[in-house]
């Protein structure tokens, strides 16, 4: 544990500095525990992720703890801004969505005590130690995700990271995998819950395209290549031009995963000579060739528009992005080699043929062309998501869920 607290020391003090330049006192002061919201006695469940997707996947989660604890509030926190400001949109009553705190002992324990802690839920990879030891109730691992590397960490450790799962009351892992490296590093057989990616639990929310985007688009004619990242552009964008040799008609929506990329990328939309237009700077989509969706919080329109979907970050190191929400809209799915962050899904999406993978700009015309007719993207759409269905839901999670959360007393 001296370790553990030397390191986080150097990493707070990295990350307040970080926040301080890039987000003002207010964010400072949340980070440190504080902040302007004024402290809240009733009892909270702190419930915490570190992205943006991470918390869009815990919302059934979330929506599902307050209708069945009504009484119990939530305290969610996040480590992006844009994250605590997602949340804040989803107005959900009982909600508040707070920057997350650093990791040091004392600025844990005034979280707790500041917003009367009872129970801490952890999304995928975040073991934050002084949460985890602090919390004054149970502690709930959801879509846990450990990779080999990271099991590797925390042995580094030493005897940390068994007594910090020893303090976990209900684990679920993302995969098979992560379950036993869990499991290795000293998760308890009793915590131990059925194997979910809270990702699969995801459904098109209440958002669809208005009637100029609708009739803009084709939805037979559109592909989307959702949340890409540098060098992954380059290879769409070429992909776009050879597709529109053999379908004149195709219209490509490109959506980077970092929003403020806009400017650059639009920069290489134009070098090629197709014509674009951009959400952001609210230019219409018109005829354009290339529409660059290049604001936040939108992706379901684009899914909704598009049936055909190449899934960003596949094609470099980031691991890849989530196969769940382009199926759950039905869209045929088209990915590169490099899916770490989502090994399981697209392992089953693989086996079952229900997915195309490429390499390069050929590669991607190739499969895009495969699927040129709405009855095959629908067909390939249809198999994605009988693929990625399920054993476990929702109800058998919160059956096991529930009933460790602490009863409230009246005062």
């Amino acid at each position: 544990m001296l370790l553990y607290r030397l390191l986080i020391t150097l990493f707070a003090l990295h990350a307040l500095s970080r926040a301080l330049r890039r987000d003002g006192r207010d964010v400072l002061r949340a980070r440190l525990g504080g902040g302007s919201a004024p402290p809240d006695d009733r009892p909270h469940i702190w419930l915490h992720g570190a992205s943006n997707g991470e918390l869009a996947s815990a919302r059934p989660v979330i929506e599902a703890l307050r209708a069945r604890r009504p009484d119990l509030s939530l305290l969610v926190t996040c480590n992006s801004t844009t994250g605590v400001e997602m949340v804040g949109r989803w107005n959900l009553e009982g909600v508040t969505a707070r920057p997350a705190p650093v990791d040091l002992g004392w600025v844990t324990r005034r979280v707790i005590r500041r917003w009367n802690v009872v129970a801490h839920v952890a999304l995928e990879s975040e073991l934050w130690p002084h949460r985890l030891l602090n919390c004054p109730g149970p502690v709930i691992l959801l879509g846990a995700r450990m990779r080999p590397g990271t099991a590797r960490l925390w042995h580094r450790f030493g005897r940390l990271g068994r007594r910090l799962l020893d303090h976990v009351t209900l684990a679920s892992a993302q995969d098979p995998d992560s379950r036993d490296r869990l499991r290795a590093l000293g998760l308890p057989e009793r915590a131990e819950a059925p194997v979910m990616d809270l990702k699969s639990l995801y459904t098109p929310p209440d958002m669809a395209p208005d009637s100029a985007l609708a009739e803009a688009f084709s939805r037979d004619q559109t592909w989307l290549a959702a949340s890409t990242h540098p060098g992954e552009e380059e290879i769409v964008i070429a992909a776009h031009r050879k597709l529109r040799g053999s379908e004149p008609q195709a219209r490509l929506i490109l959506a980077p995963r970092h929003p403020r990329r806009g400017a650059e990328v639009a920069e290489l939309v134009n070098a090629t000579g197709l014509t674009l237009a951009r959400r952001s700077l609210g230019e219409a989509p018109g005829d354009a060739q290339v529409y660059l969706a290049d604001t936040m919080g939108e992706m379901p329109l684009w899914y909704a528009l598009a049936g055909r979907v190449f899934i960003g970050g596949t094609l470099n190191d980031r691991g890849g992005h989530t196969p769940y929400e382009p199926a759950a809209f039905g869209a045929a799915i088209l990915h590169g080699p490099d899916v770490a962050n989502f090994r399981a899904p697209f392992t089953r999406l693989s086996k079952a043929g229900a997915a195309s993978e490429i390499h390069d700009a050929d590669s991607l015309t190739t499969a895009l062309h495969a699927l040129e007719s709405g009855e095959g993207q629908r067909r390939a759409g249809k198999a994605a998501a009988e693929a990625l269905r399920q054993e476990s839901d929702l109800d058998d999670l919160m059956a096991r869920f529930i009933p460790l959360l602490p009863p409230v007393h009246e005062t």
